[in-house]
């Protein structure tokens, strides 16, 4: 849909007017460069700092995985006020103020063991590991309040009917990030962490500005509506008062999709087993970024062998992200989520009972197939299920547990392998949580939204 001419009030409204293509699909793409570049820094690229901090400070894997644990727990605690927080103040400023929190948290990471830094006014920090975790701390909170979460309620907002593949799309930067990440590696080889960190700080605070100028909260904002649909062809387009804004544009099955507010949400079944089906399929996930390459090694793989395990399974994901997405916007979303989430749970009870390298491929295949499908799913059914208006919050609330179980898992696996000498038990729990949450997805309904006092319906004269 083109940009009425005299609707034309920005940079961001010009490029829709030239291009002649829908808005959103811009701010798709500004996502996709936005994920990567946190992807790489913060999420992908982390065992790569713990690495050079380790070779610079000596510093024990245990010191280095507290900011890890940290970070989830403040993940856990702030995760509702984030969403909250992003629905009230809008996309926009909160990825602002994410990003920029994440430039100074980087340029903070590149000053550790900088004691002068540290040392400014009353502000004393002389302990090198405290000012990591500060560092990384406020990394971490940067990339809550303007990174991912914030990204998804910018898509959900542009998008109802093809809300899937938004999201689908968006999230590609997640695994474009992982490809990436031997150029951080290549960077701290040549330049060393701090030189590294440096011109991440530099690169983030200076391109999340022009980003800022282009960003628009929701597609009403200039004068379009969701998917970039013309008016007349929605069944809810008007939605007047705070009341009336509770009937939303139809959805991709086509029924009409209802605004939840966070209570409401959290009154319904959906709600719940969205949530548990999300936490057992993403502390696996979790465990296996830190445990995968020590249990690869442990089956006579090099450490460039296990790292080609992991670029196998992030390449499967990527391609399977869409054809997801794309499926999702076509047919019911549960039967799909379940799919993809008993794939990857096959997988990683595979991986907990072979010492075969081949069989390491198979599971690299069926990960990579059901981690790739499985990501974008849950969060686009919470916009289907639940609407546009308290999204974030939902989400946001949703994460606790999530997170919660996300500071204890990987030490659950590696406590277990401490004990036993092997990953079968914690691998094959992890596996079997999967299967068991894919099934408990089958169970899932759309809610309804229940009307606090509704208006009695007419009697008919007699």
């Amino acid at each position: 849909m083109r940009i009425p001419v005299n609707a034309v009030r920005s940079p961001s409204d010009v490029v829709g007017l030239v291009r002649g293509v829908f808005y959103g699909w811009w701010l798709v793409g500004i996502a996709v460069v936005l994920l990567t570049l946190m992807a790489v820094s913060v999420f992908q690229g982390l065992g790569t700092f713990l690495v050079a901090l380790q070779t610079e400070f000596g510093w024990s894997r245990t010191v280095l995985s507290g900011a890890f644990s940290l970070s989830r727990a403040q993940g856990a605690v702030i995760g509702p006020i984030e969403g909250w927080l992003i629905d009230k103040v809008g996309n926009r400023r909160m990825i602002l103020f994410g990003y920029l929190l994440m430039a100074f948290g980087f340029l903070m990471f590149s000053q550790v063991g900088n004691n002068a830094f540290w040392n400014i006014g009353i502000f004393r920090l002389e302990s090198g590991v405290w000012q990591f975790y500060v560092a990384f701390i406020t990394i971490s909170l940067g990339s809550g309040v303007g990174g991912w979460l914030a990204l998804m309620s910018l898509m959900n907002n542009w998008f109802v009917r093809q809300r899937s593949l938004a999201i689908a799309t968006s999230m590609s930067g997640i695994h474009l990030g992982g490809l990436l990440v031997p150029v951080l590696a290549l960077g701290i080889e040549l330049h060393g962490f701090r030189w590294t960190t440096f011109g991440i700080a530099i690169f983030l605070g200076a391109l999340i500005l022009p980003v800022y100028t282009v960003l628009r909260d929701k597609p009403e904002d200039i004068g379009q509506l969701p998917d970039g649909e013309r008016p007349g062809t929605r069944r809810s387009q008007e939605r007047g008062s705070e009341a009336g804004a509770t009937q939303a544009s139809s959805s991709a099955s086509g029924d009409d999709e209802q605004e939840f507010t966070a209570m409401q949400a959290l009154r319904t079944r959906a709600f719940w087993i969205l949530t548990i089906v999300h936490m057992s399929s993403s502390v696996s996930i979790v465990t296996l970024a830190l445990h995968l390459a020590p249990k690869l090694t442990d089956m006579g793989m090099s450490l460039s062998g296990a790292g080609t395990i992991v670029l196998i399974y992030t390449i499967l994901a990527l391609p399977t992200q869409f054809v997801a997405g794309w499926l999702a916007d076509k047919m019911p979303k549960p039967p799909l989520i379940f799919f993809f989430i008993l794939l990857q749970g096959i997988a990683i009870m595979l991986i907990a009972v072979t010492d075969e390298i081949f069989m390491a491929l198979i599971f690299a295949v069926l990960y990579g197939i059901g981690f790739g499908g499985r990501i974008p799913l849950l969060t686009s059914i919470r916009g289907e299920y639940f609407g546009r208006k308290a999204f974030a919050t939902i989400m946001g609330i949703s994460q606790m547990p999530n997170n919660i179980c996300m500071i204890f898992a990987p030490l659950f696996a590696g406590f277990m392998f401490d004990t036993t000498g092997t990953y079968f038990i914690p691998f094959a729990f992890f596996g079997l949580l999967n299967v068991l949450g894919a099934f408990l997805m089958l169970t899932v309904k759309r809610p309804q939204v229940q009307e606090t006092n509704p208006t009695p319906a007419p009697q008919a004269a007699d």
